[in-house]
């Protein structure tokens, strides 16, 4: 068996397992996360779609609030139940953003809510084999890939200019588990809009609350180190996080004033 081969067994049984199963009920997540009170502040109520909440709510260092209703994030939305997509509609969801690779999608096609466009939007599918293997379960060179594989600032720059220019209605961006590439797109969004790394980290580590992911349980959870492995490749390749939305992502000065004048109130 070739080495693509044996990757796509490979992804094709975690990814079937995961949309079997969902979430592993286990014991005690490994990090600290927030209460909840707070997932359930953010919650979407959704039956079949794991990790789904709203990115916003947050404060700013500056003290402004992250608007709600504009951003969603959630898992794959195959499972979607008639009622999830009403309330996704009644949500005025516009743009479902997959960050997921074609091997994904085409093992778990999307179903989106009336009136919203879809945007195919790889992160890893370029990415060398060894990283795209562990596309299910995290880890620190799954996290410097979201910085360096060819394609991935071109797929979450265009996550952010979606919600940039979607002026009617709300974003929904998700990858299958709605963890690790959703995780550091709204590590990247919450950033840009200036919220502070402690808050980031703590959003980012809901999705093991919302998972149920027990410890030493990558497919199902999350750690900050993977998050923290993401910021220090920013660090080394960009030498910052400004340098890094300027000219990785490609954003301008006026395209940040623009998200911050739309997510901020």
């Amino acid at each position: 068996m070739t080495s693509v081969r044996a990757l796509r067994v490979w992804l094709a049984a975690a990814t079937g397992l995961a949309i079997a199963f969902g979430p592993v009920v286990g014991v005690a997540v490994a990090d600290p996360v927030v209460a909840a009170d707070t997932v359930l502040d953010r919650s979407l109520g959704l039956q079949g779609v794991q990790n789904a909440r709203d990115v916003g709510g947050y404060r700013t260092v500056d003290g402004r609030l992250v608007r709600t209703g504009l951003v969603y994030r959630t898992g794959q939305l195959n499972n979607a139940t008639p009622a999830d997509m009403a309330a996704l509609g009644e949500r005025r969801v516009r743009v479902v953003a997959d960050l997921r690779t074609g091997h994904e999608r085409a093992i778990a096609p999307d179903r989106v809510p009336a009136g919203s466009g879809e945007r195919w939007n790889d992160v890893i599918g370029q990415a060398p084999p060894q990283v795209l293997v562990t596309a299910l379960t995290g880890g620190g060179d799954l996290y410097r890939a979201f910085v360096t594989a060819p394609g991935a600032n071109a797929a979450f720059a265009s996550v952010l200019r979606d919600v940039i220019e979607t002026g009617d209605g709300a974003v929904l961006y998700h990858c299958t588990a709605g963890k690790d590439r959703t995780g550091w797109a709204t590590a990247v969004l919450l950033t840009l809009l200036g919220v502070d790394r402690a808050t980031v980290t703590e959003d980012y580590l809901l999705s093991n609350q919302y998972r149920d992911a027990g410890p030493n349980d990558p497919l199902n959870g999350v750690r900050s180190e993977w998050l923290d492995a993401a910021f220090d490749q920013v660090n080394q390749s960009y030498g910052g996080f400004d340098a890094y939305a300027r000219d990785g992502l490609g954003l301008t000065d006026a395209d940040i004033a623009a998200l911050r004048a739309k997510m901020l109130a």
